[in-house]
């Protein structure tokens, strides 16, 4: 038997046992989706924390000379 013939059996049997494995793995469409909507979320956390840290710092007094 041949070189290129071993080969071509070789292969032709490793491609039909991955046909038959019906088992891949996930799609990479539904983990950029949960990524996607993760990082939405982060930056709405962030913001929300971003606003509310700006307000308490705008309502702090500012210092006043007791002197006068």
């Amino acid at each position: 038997m041949s070189i290129l013939s071993y080969l071509h059996v070789v292969m032709t049997t490793r491609l039909a046992e991955l046909r038959r494995d019906g088992e891949r793995g996930d799609s990479p469409v539904p983990t950029a989706v949960i990524i996607f909507g993760l990082v939405f979320v982060a930056i709405t956390v962030t913001g929300l924390a971003l606003s509310k840290a700006d307000d308490w710092m705008t309502n702090i007094p500012t210092h006043k000379d007791p002197v006068k």
